[in-house]
């Protein structure tokens, strides 16, 4: 704003710039939230509290202690992909927050001294007197002092779709401004009240650094898992160490032993597979206008229960167009009259709602503005209303006004008739937003307003409507037929939420009727009632963003897979706290993409169905690749545990683990990504959360896992009786685990149908998969400086003949059984 545009009225003083600095050691900057991050220390240490970067950390130096330096070279190159996953995730809290302090305007005009200056909105303090005009971004929460025709966009704050009307002598919402919120039209001196993180806008902010995001269904399981056998590891492993060194064998020896078995026994293998799957599942969801924002969400929407979605720009299309006209003497001269009552080139967004409308309707706007606008009578904030007296091209004069109903009435000759009444309260009940327009003739400007507004008649009502998105009904019965329950959360009011609603056939009835909760209602409720608002009420009204956050806590605490989509600022802190948060890429704020676990691209409701389906597509194959390693889990711990017990050189040495988890298992996984999607896939209630780790889904794998391990051992132990090599057993044992993993994929991809009815299924992956599994075996058993390295060597053709039978019964034997 230009400092001599605006004229400060007689009175309106601010503060001195002494005043100001002293205020400001005090109050502190008009910072969102301060800044609290973790160390770089620590965010360079969280990695290596992973036990499977402590288990190599050990072996690597045991292996140089113990003069193998090309097994601790290669257990040191291991450590680098297991690290290095954890420092990419750390600074995701601190850049929201960036956002949150990025998107006020960074300087303001302020009061100082008496005369208007620029000032960082950082440096803005208590009792400072600022200017805003069209455009500009409210840097602190403040009381209007002076305004003209001030209309504010608070819906990133609040979540209302219809701009806010000020006044200085209106309540008390409507004296006050916000920081964060966007002034539309008009201009106001402020006094403010409140900066940094005592304005509403902070609170959102304090309520983002303090969230925390959810761990998903399957990080809690395998959390669980690998916290269950690290515990069973360590005291396994302590056995084998004790067992080592009282048969005399080296401490160095021992230890390795004693390694080999807790590698066996964490399944961190599961963790290079999920990751994988997740990257890989990303890659697919943007291709569909999904943009994966964390990994994790990926697997979280194949198990999301209920989803909790904000109104205004993402169930509709987030701007006021006209929707309905009721007028006296028909619609096209209603349409001029409203035309008129606009200012030439619109900025309102009611204004340009109606241009836009009689334009499509026909009416020929730029004849209608090509006259010359005589009198523009201001807003008044008591009638709430503005008056236009326009020379037309005809040289005729009319007289035109449009604003609240009772202020237009109250200037066109008193009180609305019965049937314009009933019109007014017909909209109303839809939700809609609804002004007059009075018109007449003229014989031009007289410098008075009454006198102007003398001759003005009740002309007829515009109604406007935030429309519903296309296509948004169609994927709400979607969800609702996967078994996904839908929830509207807004900051409009309980009509307009019901219209909504009505129109999206979301149910909302209860036993008396509507069933619409307010924010009151949520303020009101104990914890107990709270609760059970949560669970039984599907449209929310009058909400704020700490009753938004409220409800995706209470709906998690009941169990439910929450996801939580939404566009604005207020968003932010339950998009953080729901399982996943999904932000509109278009639309949506910087704060909500930044809070956001996915962002749909093309701001559409509908992708969501599509990223859910994806979802579930992702999470079936993810639980079918975790069957898969389990049972070629089972081999490792049981051999690793057998065989120093009972005194034989091991089987399975570090290096060897090392490969087949990091390697061979996510690449003989990856079959699994690629499969279609079950036919039911969007027919079916969503999977209980975590369900592809539980022991109903897990047992058959884990048995088939057991026989296949009893089967290793009794080829390795029966080579070594039989004057066999350490090195030829231990081949023929490694050539038997990874022959079984063939049959192991080929079983898994069909958890509940035997593979004879299922089929083969040939993928591109299958094929490659197999491709990599004999290359492995053989080059373990024949490459000398690869089996040198794994330390085994080649063993007669009998033995290849024993490990094909092995593999087969032991991996097949379960199949009549599903």
């Amino acid at each position: 704003m230009d400092v001599v545009s605006y004229r400060v009225p007689v009175g309106i003083e601010g503060l001195s710039t002494d005043e100001a600095r002293q205020r400001l050691r005090t109050d502190g900057p008009n910072d969102i939230v301060a800044t609290a991050g973790r160390s770089r220390w620590k965010r360079w240490l969280g990695p290596f509290a992973d036990p499977m970067v402590a288990l190599l950390l050990v072996a690597a130096p045991t292996y140089f202690l113990i003069g193998e330096t090309t097994d601790a070279i290669v257990v040191f190159v291991a450590l680098i992909p297991i690290a290095g996953v954890g420092w990419v995730l750390e600074a995701r809290s601190e850049r929201t927050l960036e956002k949150l302090r990025q998107l006020i305007a960074p300087t303001a005009m302020v009061l100082r001294d008496g005369d208007l200056a620029t000032v960082a909105t950082r440096d803005l303090v208590v009792g400072d007197v600022v200017a805003l005009h069209e455009g500009d971004i409210v840097p602190a929460d403040g009381t209007l002092l002076d305004l003209t025709q001030f209309l504010v966009d608070e819906s990133t704050l609040t979540g209302e779709s219809l701009p806010a009307s000020k006044s200085v002598r209106g309540a008390s919402d409507e004296q006050c401004t916000w920081a964060g919120t966007t002034v539309l039209a008009g201009r106001a001196l402020a006094l403010i009240t409140a900066t940094g993180p005592r304005t509403r806008y902070g609170e959102i902010g304090t309520l983002v650094a303090g969230v925390r995001s959810p761990a998903t269904p399957l990080q809690r399981a395998l959390g669980r898992l690998v916290k269950l056998l690290s515990v069973v590891a360590a005291v396994v492993c302590a056995a084998v160490v004790t067992a080592e060194l009282v048969r005399g064998r080296g401490l160095g020896e021992a230890i390795i032993a004693g390694v080999s078995l807790a590698i066996a026994a964490i399944p961190e293998e599961f963790s290079v597979v999920y990751a994988l799957y997740l990257a890989l599942g990303a890659w697919e969801l943007a291709r569909d206008d999904a943009l994966v924002r964390r990994l994790p969400g990926v697997e979280t929407l194949g198990s999301t229960t209920v989803i909790c979605t904000d109104k205004t720009g993402t169930l509709t299309q987030g701007h006021l167009a006209v929707s309905s006209l009721a007028s006296v003497d028909g619609d096209t001269l209603l349409l001029d009259d409203a035309v008129l009552a606009c200012e030439p080139d619109p900025y309102d967004p009611l204004d340009r709602a109606i241009v836009e409308y009689a334009r499509c309707a026909g009416t020929d706007v730029d004849t209608l503005h090509s006259g010359a606008l005589v009198a523009d009578w201001p807003f008044d904030p008591n009638d709430k209303y503005i008056t236009h007296v326009w020379r037309l091209a005809d040289g005729s004069y009319r007289v035109v006004a449009k604003g609240s109903i009772e202020g237009v009435a109250r200037h066109a000759g008193g009180a609305l008739g019965a049937a314009a009444q009933a019109a007014h309260d017909r909209f109303a009940e839809q939700g809609m937003r609804v002004i007059a327009v009075a018109a007449g003739p003229s014989v031009g400007p007289s410098g008075d307003r009454a006198e102007d507004e003398s001759n003005l008649e009740y002309a007829g009502l515009v109604a406007f409507s935030d429309p519903v998105r296309e296509g948004v009904a169609e994927a709400l019965e979607q969800c609702r037929t996967a078994g996904i329950r839908v929830i509207m959360i807004t900051g409009d009011h309980p009509a307009t939420a019901h219209a909504v609603a009505e129109g999206l056939r979301l149910p909302h009835e209860g036993q008396d009727g509507d069933h619409i909760a307010t924010g009151d209602d949520l303020d009101a409720a104990s914890d107990a009632e709270f609760d059970a608002l949560a669970a039984t009420v599907n449209v929310f009204a009058r909400t704020r963003p700490e009753h938004k956050h409220r409800l995706v806590v209470a709906l998690r605490r009941q169990g439910e897979v929450v996801a939580m989509t939404g566009d604005g600022t207020n968003d932010a802190p339950a998009l953080r706290a729901a399982d996943i948060g999904v932000a509109m890429g278009k639309r949506g704020t910087e704060v909500a993409r930044e809070a956001a676990t996915i962002v749909l691209l093309d701001d559409n409701f509908a992708t969501i169905v599509t990223a859910v389906r994806n979802g579930r597509r992702i999470y079936d194959n993810l639980a079918r690749a975790f069957g898969y390693l389990v049972a070629f889990h089972a081999p490792l711990l049981i051999t690793a545990l057998v065989v120093p017990l009972v005194g034989k050189p091991l089987l399975l040495l570090p290096i060897q683990l090392i490969l087949l988890e990091l390697l061979l298992h996510p690449v003989v996984s990856l079959v699994f990504q690629a499969d279609a999607a079950d036919p039911d896939v969007m027919t079916r209630d969503p999977l209980p959360a975590s369900s592809g780790l539980g022991w109903k889904a897990l047992w058959r794998p884990y048995a088939v896992g057991i026989v296949l391990a009893l089967g290793i051992l009794g080829l390795y132990l029966g080579a070594l009786s039989r004057g066999w090599t350490t090195e030829q057993a231990r081949g023929l044992g490694f050539a038997t685990l990874l022959g079984s993993q063939a049959f192991l994929v080929i079983v898994e991809r069909s958890p509940h149908m035997p593979v004879w009815r299922a089929g083969l299924r040939p993928t591109r992956e299958l094929i490659g998969a197999l491709v990599v599994i004999v290359a492995v075996t053989i080059a373990s058993v024949y490459l000398a400086p690869f089996a040198r390295l794994l330390q085994m060597a080649p063993f007669p053709v009998g033995g290849w003949i024993a490990a094909l039978v092995v593999s087969v019964v032991s991996t097949l034997w379960s199949e009549p059984l599903k």
